[in-house]
């Protein structure tokens, strides 16, 4: 098929449209087309506007395996010029809430039931579902398939649906006069079957990662808000997990609203990092969230060295940050969440410290401070995982990345107000002649003087692990292109007499789920083409 629509999308803004992750087997803009104002996909729409693509961007975290995080963002070749027939939707805010039963509408030119095709001349086709909440719908389609980054609906007596040929398109609910996108068309199980709602992505959930790509001229997003009880707080089936009592005391850890793009979690857990993806030969800059431990370290106001968040009160760094004339703590202070040295940011925090105590070993130390309070865990701060007992194993290959702030100079690097956390990425190799007990190697990397404190960051099955600290003076140089770190699993005993109990690596986790396409109404749909073979 010449030309011809695989999925569909929504208008945002001028220049952006939203779609799913799944529509894109890469991020080549070649032979891609964005028809907007279009309601027949065969025949004239004397209403129509067509932009190529110049740039797609794909989730970071998107897994195509659980169909976490399908959303994607279009650039368009250049903007459009708002008509009765082509205008932005509008976007559920993080703080929105979807209750169970909540009217929404999907639109497309999909499949009109499963395995049939829309008729000639494909007319954008329209149904109304209500939402259904994520513990029923988990419980429906298998537990563990549905989690806080989608959004359900469905009739449980079929029927109605999105179907194949949907995939990209919105789901809206209009409030007042105002039509809010909640939902981007993502999978499910065959379409309109009984007791088998669609899956979409929840909008809410990604403000803050739309916002961090579109820098101006910003997508409205809109507080979309459901009267009442939520019945589906109190369904549940054989396997899913009880609702945390939020009645609790504020000192025990909890699980907040599923509504909110920044969910607290147990500190039990370490190495988890919602917005990470990095895969072979993605090292760059990196934006919010991608390494969620990563402290930066301020002596008197000015940034000194890197760190990593390891508890809930603790944080792991260099010796080489200290002397006797710099471990005052009243001089020192940690920023959390944060991306942009000395920029205020969304998600950022900052904290105290009380107590800073130094390992004593010979040669390379590192340093824990204790901050003044405990922090909350977010999809923006993290704790690390730490190999205590040297019993994870990064062969020979393992690929490892050393996020910092690189050059701390004056002229223009970490101090510099707004200078940006990047990562370095490397590979573990063979440590030769240097004990591969207490230190791990790796090629060589152009560490700079910010880098000082960061970690270097290996993956064992499903989290990551700080296999070592970083220090600029005392790494050992094996080969001119090989570098030898010590582990932290060297410290092991002083970590644990200092800090005590530490968070646990999460147990691997992967959710299968059938791939569903959708689609989208409206003023702001659109009809995302291949000008090739499809």
């Amino acid at each position: 098929m010449f030309g011809g629509h695989f999925c569909g999308g929504s208008l945002i803004n001028r220049e952006w449209v939203m779609t799913a992750a799944h529509c894109f087997s890469s991020t080549s803009t070649s032979g891609l087309q964005v028809s907007l104002g279009r309601q027949n996909l065969q025949g004239t729409n004397p209403n129509e506007e067509s932009r190529s693509v110049s740039r797609i961007i794909l989730h970071p975290n998107y897994d195509s395996d659980s169909s976490n995080n399908d959303i994607a963002l279009l650039r368009l070749s250049s903007p459009v010029k708002f008509t009765d027939h082509i205008r932005p939707v509008c976007l559920a805010a993080s703080d929105s809430v979807f209750n169970n039963g909540t009217d929404s509408w999907v639109t497309g030119w999909g499949n009109v039931k499963e395995g049939v095709s829309l008729s000639f001349p494909e007319t954008l086709q329209e149904v109304e579902v209500p939402v259904l909440g994520n513990r029923q719908c988990n419980c429906l389609n298998g537990v563990g398939t549905v989690n806080d980054n989608m959004i359900c609906a469905g009739v449980l007596a079929g029927g109605k649906d999105s179907c194949q040929g949907d995939s990209g398109g919105p789901m809206v609910n209009k409030q007042g006069s105002v039509w809010v996108q909640s939902g981007v068309v993502s999978f499910g199980f065959g379409c309109a079957r009984p007791n088998l709602p669609g899956v979409y992505s929840r909008v809410s959930r990604y403000q803050s990662w739309i916002n961090s790509i579109i820098g101006s001229d910003r997508p409205g997003f809109v507080q979309f808000t459901s009267s009442g009880l939520d019945a589906d707080s109190s369904y549940t089936c054989p396997g899913l997990p009880t609702i945390p009592d939020l009645t609790m005391s504020s000192a025990s850890p909890t699980t907040v609203s599923t509504t909110t793009p920044i969910s607290l979690v147990t500190p039990t857990m370490c190495g988890k990092a919602t917005l990470n993806s990095r895969a072979v030969g993605d090292s760059s800059v990196v934006f919010g969230g991608l390494w969620p431990w990563m402290v930066s370290l301020h002596k008197n106001g000015v940034f000194t060295c890197g760190g990593t968040l390891i508890a809930d009160k603790f944080v792991l760094t260099s010796g080489q940050c200290f002397s006797t004339s710099s471990s005052n703590v009243l001089e020192w202070r940690v920023f959390l969440g944060q991306r942009l040295v000395g920029s205020s940011e969304e998600f950022e925090m900052s904290v105290g410290v009380v107590n800073i105590i130094l390992s004593k070993f010979t040669g390379f130390n590192i340093a824990v401070l204790q901050l003044e309070k405990p922090v909350s865990f977010t999809d923006y701060i993290q704790p690390v995982c730490l190999d205590s007992n040297n019993d994870r194993s990064f062969p020979v290959g393992s690929q490892c990345w050393v996020p910092g702030w690189g050059m701390g100079s004056k002229n223009g690097g970490a101090d510099k107000a707004g200078s940006s956390l990047r990562d370095l990425e490397t590979q573990v190799v063979n440590c030769g002649s240097v004990s591969d007990s207490d230190n791990i190697c790796t090629y060589a990397i152009d560490l700079q003087e910010g880098d000082q404190g960061s970690p270097l960051l290996c993956k064992s099955d499903s989290s990551w692990f700080q296999a070592a600290v970083v220090t600029i003076s005392g790494n050992k140089s094996v080969r001119a292109d090989i570098q030898s770190f010590a582990k932290t699993s060297r410290f092991g005993s002083f970590l644990k007499e200092t800090v005590g109990d530490m968070p646990s690596p999460a147990a691997s986790t992967t959710a299968n789920a059938a791939e569903k396409a959708f689609s989208f109404l409206f003023s702001f749909a659109v009809v995302i083409t291949s000008m090739f073979l499809l």
